[in-house]
């Protein structure tokens, strides 16, 4: 099976498909989901000829239900044991959700320091900051992940259930076309996963400002996000995010979901390719 070890001996999992020599991508995904959370997108890629990477972050999908380090510098950090394994150069790194902030703190800290970027995407991203603050008034109340934490904990299964049946993927909107088959395999990836892993990742997705990240980034970075995104709220994260990076560009989606890189793969795609190859 494909695993890494990471410097602390974590073993995490990772995809590698298409020719080892043509321009790689990979992947990042949300909480609390895995690698195969980007299926349409990395068969899209491969189909036109890229080399596709992703992983599934340590206690998420099938990588080690470890106790620690449930923070985005180890994502970060587990993030570049994969690359640095494989050998990736010249990379596209996109992430989603709370993966769009393990790419950011990744490319910042890792990637371009070592020179391996080429450019990245955040999709639906958390970044810079999701948590309400002084300076940050468009962030939400640090009850709402409170309130994840304390549905997470008293019946994971059911809230594993609730979330992409409501507002995740938009479910919840009147007229919405509800995919049985989305929420299901929601479900699945999540279960996958590590209860503790979960709570933990709440912290970091929630509280980690990722501020002098997105400063940090020259390489060109595309913002992507609905604009009924029910999760992440669209003016803390990418009307932020545009602001702080350097070469950014950004495009918004009307009616469009957090979960937008599934339910409405086509229009991402067509997106991402124009970017990857631009």
């Amino acid at each position: 099976m494909p695993f890494v070890t990471t410097s602390d001996g974590v073993e995490i999992f990772f995809k590698d498909w298409g020719p080892k020599e043509a321009q790689p991508i990979m992947f990042h995904h949300g909480w609390p989901l895995s690698a195969d959370d980007w299926d349409a997108q990395m068969l899209f890629f491969l189909q036109n000829g890229y080399r596709v990477v992703a992983h599934d972050r340590r206690g998420h999908g099938r990588s080690a239900q470890v106790s620690d380090g449930h923070d985005m510098d180890h994502y970060a950090a587990d993030a570049s044991a994969v690359a640095e394994h494989l050998d990736l150069r010249n990379a596209v790194h996109i992430g989603h959700s709370t993966g769009g902030g393990e790419a950011a703190r990744y490319v910042a800290k890792h990637g371009e320091p070592q020179g391996r970027v080429a450019k990245a995407v955040l999709v639906s991203a958390v970044p810079p900051l999701m948590l309400k603050t002084e300076a940050n008034p468009g962030g939400l109340p640090i009850e709402v992940f409170d309130g994840l934490r304390q549905a997470l904990a008293a019946n994971r299964a059911q809230f594993f259930l609730d979330l992409p049946t409501g507002p995740f993927y938009g479910f919840n909107r009147e007229g919405a076309a509800v995919s049985e088959g989305a929420i299901r395999n929601w479900w699945r990836q999540g279960m996958m996963g590590s209860a503790k892993a979960h709570y933990e990742g709440i912290k970091a997705f929630s509280e980690t400002d990722q501020t002098e990240d997105l400063k940090a980034i020259s390489v060109p970075v595309l913002v992507l996000h609905g604009e009924d995104d029910q999760i992440v709220p669209i003016d803390a994260a990418a009307h932020r995010s545009i602001k702080l990076l350097r070469n950014g560009q950004i495009k918004t989606y009307p009616g469009f979901s957090h979960g937008m890189l599934t339910v409405n793969a086509e229009t991402l795609n067509a997106d991402l390719l124009a970017f990857v190859k631009g």
